[in-house]
C-alpha cells in the first residue's frame, strides 16, 4: 500500500467490518509530521496524541510541526531528522508517537483486530515503529521486503518492557563487525516501561523455502505467513534463478515462483495468499487449498477510505473502466533492488519525461543503504540520490540508472508532495498489483467511486 495509502480510516473501516484492517507503517513519522503541518483539519491526530502516555513527548512534536489552519500550498514542509543507525532522540520519539497515533485511531469504534505492515528494508526505524504500535494495542505485525528474523524477538522484548536490538544490514561489513540498531523504551518513561501484549507476527514471503527458514532461524515465534505471488502490488520478490527480462524489460516469472500450498500446509502454521485475490470466489479458492484466508491490497487502495490522492484514484478508476489501466513490474525503479509494480499514470514518475525532468534529491532517506566506511563506521547512500553523491560514497554509476525516489514520490501520492525552493513540486508514483486493470468492477453503475464495504461484500459473497 505504499506510504500512507492504507491509513487509519481504511484500516478502521475494514476492521470494523470484521476483517483485519492493516495500517501501512512505512514512513509514518513523516506522514504524521506533514498532516500536522496541513493543520489536522478534523483534529483526530491531535486527539490521539493527547492520549499518548508521555504527554511531554507529544507536546514537543506538536510544538515543532503543528501549523494552525495548515501551511500555505506553496510553502515547503518542515524537515525532520533523517533515519540513522542510532536515530536522533527526536526522530525515535516522533516514530513511536506516529505509530501509536495511527494504530489507536484505526482501533477506535469497534472491537476488531488492527495490524501494521512494515518493510524489513527500512531497518533504522523499525524498532520505535513497532513499539509505538504495540503501545496502541496493535494485534498483528506483518513484515516483508526482506528476511525479518530478528523481529519476533524484538516483539517479545517490548512485551516485557525490555530494550530490543536488530542487526543492521551494512554493505561491505566484515565478519568481525557488529552493526545493529537498538531501542530502549525506558528512555520514554520516568518509571519502568509497562508490559504490553505481544502481537501476532506474520512474515510476508514468496517461497515455502524462505518460510521454513524463518521458522527455524528466527529469534522468536513466527505465527504465520502471507504468501505473495508476483502479481501482488508494491515490491515483489525477484524471480528465482536468473531468467532473462521480457521484451518490455520486466522480470519473467516462471513455475519456480509459484508457491505450492501443500508445502505451506506442511509447515504447520497458518498462511494467507496474496496477489490478485481481490475478486469474487478467490477467498473460497484459497480456503480450499488450506489457506487461512487472503490478503487484498489493490482493491482497497482505490476505495473512498484510502488516503491516496482522490484525483489519482479517480484517474486510475476511469482508466480501469475504459480498459486502459496498465501496470509494469519495474526491475530498476526501487532503490531497494526489488522489482516494484508501477501503474502508468500521466504526470507521475511512470512518465519518462517527468522522471527525466525531476532534479535528483535525497532528503527523506528511508530507502538509503547502509555501507561500511573506510574508518569502520556506517555511511548511507541511495542509488536514487544525485549520481555524483552516490559515486562519491563508493557506489557505481550503473546502480543509479532508472532509480526513482520512492520516498518523495509516495508522499506525493497521498497528497503530501514537497515543494522545492525553485517552486517545483515532487511528482507522485502510483504502485498497485496487476489487479488494477479490474478495479472498476467495484463501481456501481454510474458511480465514479466505491467504498471498502463494497469491496468486502464482493470478496465475502
Amino acid at each position: 500500500m505504499g506510504a500512507g495509502v492504507s491509513g487509519w480510516r481504511l484500516a478502521r473501516a475494514v476492521s470494523a467490518a470484521g476483517q483485519l484492517g492493516v495500517v501501512s507503517g512505512t514512513g509514518l513519522d513523516l506522514v504524521l509530521a506533514r498532516q500536522l503541518q496541513q493543520g489536522d483539519p478534523g483534529g483526530e491526530i491531535r486527539s490521539a496524541m493527547a492520549r499518548f502516555p508521555v504527554p511531554g513527548v507529544a507536546q514537543r512534536i506538536l510544538d515543532r510541526y503543528f501549523v494552525p489552519g495548515g501551511k500555505a500550498v506553496r510553502d515547503a514542509y518542515r524537515a525532520k531528522p533523517m533515519p540513522a543507525a542510532v536515530p536522533a532522540p527526536a526522530l525515535a520519539q516522533l516514530t513511536v508517537v506516529a505509530s501509536f497515533v495511527f494504530v489507536l485511531l484505526a482501533r477506535e469504534g469497534h472491537q476488531g483486530p488492527v495490524g501494521i505492515n512494515l518493510l524489513e528494508k527500512i531497518q533504522a526505524q523499525t524498532l520505535p515503529a513497532l513499539y509505538g504500535a504495540m503501545l496502541a494495542g496493535v494485534s498483528f505485525v506483518l513484515m516483508g521486503a526482506g528476511v525479518p528474523r530478528g523481529v519476533p524477538g524484538a516483539l517479545d522484548a517490548f512485551a516485557d518492557g525490555r530494550a530490543a536490538e536488530l542487526r543492521l544490514d551494512v554493505v561491505g561489513a566484515r565478519p568481525t563487525d557488529a552493526f545493529a540498531t537498538r531501542f530502549d523504551p525506558a528512555g520514554l518513561y520516568d518509571a519502568a516501561p509497562p508490559a504490553l501484549d505481544r502481537p501476532t507476527f506474520l512474515a510476508i514471503v514468496a517461497s515455502a523455502t524462505l518460510a521454513a527458514s524463518l521458522l527455524r532461524k528466527s529469534n522468536g515465534r513466527v505465527d504465520g505467513f502471507v504468501v505473495e505471488g508476483p502479481t501482488a502490488g508494491g515490491h515483489n520478490a525477484p524471480p528465482r534463478g536468473a531468467p532473462p527480462l521480457s521484451p518490455s524489460g520486466e522480470p519473467v516469472y516462471g513455475p519456480r515462483d509459484v508457491v505450492d500450498p501443500e508445502e505451506m500446509r506442511a509447515l504447520g502454521v497458518p498462511f494467507w495468499l496474496a496477489g490478485s485475490f481481490g475478486r469474487a470466489g478467490a477467498l473460497g479458492a484459497a480456503l480450499a487449498v488450506g489457506a487461512a484466508g487472503i490478503q487484498v491490497g489493490t482493491a482497497f487502495a482505490y476505495c473512498d477510505e484510502s488516503d491516496m490522492d482522490p484525483v489519482l484514484r479517480r484517474r486510475v478508476l476511469a482508466s480501469s473502466r475504459a480498459g486502459a489501466a496498465s501496470v509494469r513490474t519495474d526491475p530498476l525503479a526501487s532503490p531497494t533492488g526489488f522489482p516494484i509494480k508501477v501503474v502508468g499514470v500521466a504526470g507521475t514518475l511512470s512518465d519518462e519525461a517527468v522522471y527525466a525532468a525531476r532534479r535528483r534529491v535525497c532528503d527523506l532517506g528511508y530507502l538509503r543503504h547502509a555501507y561500511r566506511r573506510d574508518d569502520g563506521g556506517v555511511g548511507w547512500r541511495c542509488p536514487a540520490e544525485p549520481v555524483e553523491d552516490f559515486v562519491a560514497k563508493g557506489g557505481a554509476v550503473a546502480e543509479t540508472r532508472g532509480r526513482k525516489c520512492l520516498c518523495n514520490a509516495l508522499m506525493a501520492t497521498i497528497g503530501q508532495a514537497q515543494v522545492r525552493d525553485d517552486g517545483d513540486v515532487e511528482p507522485p508514483l502510483v504502485t498497485s498489483g496487476d489487479a488494477v486493470a479490474e478495479v472498476a468492477r467495484f463501481l456501481a453503475p454510474g458511480a465514479d467511486s466505491y467504498d471498502a464495504a463494497r469491496v468486502l461484500a464482493l470478496l465475502l459473497a
